[in-house]
């Protein structure tokens, strides 16, 4: 078995010698490798960078959530009432039906929407930095239902 082994890796060897030695076409084949070599490298470049750039930048967002969760200053009203207004807009299908007021970290929610967006409104102002309470006078869209809400019966443990 072992000089079977040999008389084909001495006969492949050949044949790629042969292959590549070439004197008519040779040249182009040994170019063509060459260039899909070099291709291949630059390849494996660029997604080392695009790898390298999606690690910072996850990174970068880590420690500024870190710093966010660490900073012990208080949120304005109207910055929580446009964190609260751009979360609406990922929650519910109709972001512009819900009015939102902010009243020293008090939340006040009017307006319509469907009972399961109600819920995870909710869920997701009452465990938002700087909300002290929820008064939720939000209604579904089928017919009036108001959900009453407060930050003891949402709030996450942080």
């Amino acid at each position: 078995m072992n000089t079977m082994m040999r008389i084909a890796t001495a006969f492949a060897t050949g044949a790629a010698a042969m292959y590549f030695l070439d004197p008519v076409a040779g040249n182009r084949r040994r170019a063509l490798v060459r260039d899909k070599g070099v291709a291949a490298g630059h390849d494996l470049e660029q997604l080392t960078r695009e790898k390298s750039r999606y690690a910072a930048g996850r990174l970068h967002g880590v420690v500024a959530e870190t710093r966010s969760a660490l900073a012990a200053s208080p949120v304005g009203d109207s910055q929580l009432r446009d964190r609260i207004r751009t979360r609406l807009g990922r929650l519910v299908d109709e972001p512009g039906e819900i009015n939102v007021d902010v009243q020293a970290g008090q939340v006040v929610l009017r307006g319509t929407a469907s009972a399961g967006e109600i819920e995870d409104v909710l869920e997701t102002v009452a465990a938002m930095r700087g909300v002290t309470g929820i008064d939720s006078h939000l209604q579904t869209g089928d017919g009036y239902r108001q959900f009453e809400a407060s930050v003891e019966s949402h709030q996450q443990v942080r």
